[in-house]
C-alpha cells in the first residue's frame, strides 16, 4: 500500500509558522498519533522551519519552503525542503546547554531539539535542493547494535 502524502509550500517567513503547526497536527492526529508524538511533530517541524529560514535563507523572507508528510502504517515522517545554503550535519557540534545558560546566550538547540524528539532525523543535499526527513515510528525500534570491535571475537 502506498503511503499517503499531504503537501504544503509557504513563503520562508517565521509569520507563517503557525499554519505549518496547525497543518502538521491536522494530519498527524487524522493518523492517530498519541499527544505526545503530535506535540513533538510540531515543535520538530517549527525548529527545523526556523532553521531554514535563518539558516539557509538568512532570514529572507520571499524564498519557498516545501514540506510534505507522509503516512505510513509502521510510520509518519515530515519532509522539509528548501534551496538556499545546505546544512552540513558532519559540522554540527552539540551545544554545551551550561555554557550557554551562564553566557545567557539564546537560541543554537534547535538541532538537538530536533534529534531528541524524532526517532531518525537524515539531512539530503541533491543539487540545490535540502531536505531533511524527521521520522517517528509508531512502535519502538530496538537500538542498533555496533559492529564488533576489530580483533574481538
Amino acid at each position: 500500500m502506498p503511503p499517503a502524502v499531504y503537501t504544503i509550500s509557504i513563503p520562508s517567513s517565521t509569520r507563517r509558522l503557525e499554519e505549518v503547526r496547525r497543518f502538521v497536527e491536522r494530519h498527524a492526529r487524522a493518523a492517530n498519533l498519541n499527544e505526545t508524538t503530535v506535540e513533538h511533530f510540531k515543535i520538530a517541524v517549527d525548529e527545523a522551519c526556523t532553521n531554514v529560514i535563518k539558516h539557509a535563507y538568512q532570514g529572507a523572507d520571499n524564498r519557498t519552503i516545501d514540506i510534505a508528510l507522509i503516512v505510513r502504517p509502521d510510520r509518519f515522517t515530515v519532509s522539509i525542503r528548501d534551496n538556499g545554503r545546505a546544512f552540513d550535519p558532519q559540522c554540527y557540534r552539540t551545544p554545551d546547554i551550561m555554557a550557554s545558560v551562564r553566557e545567557r546566550r539564546a537560541g543554537g538547540f534547535g538541532v538537538l531539539i530536533i534529534q531528541r524528539l524524532m526517532d531518525h532525523v537524515e539531512y539530503r543535499t541533491e543539487g540545490a535542493v535540502n531536505e531533511v526527513l524527521m521520522t517517528k515510528y509508531r512502535t519502538p525500534q530496538p537500538e542498533p547494535v555496533p559492529p564488533p570491535s576489530p580483533g574481538l571475537r
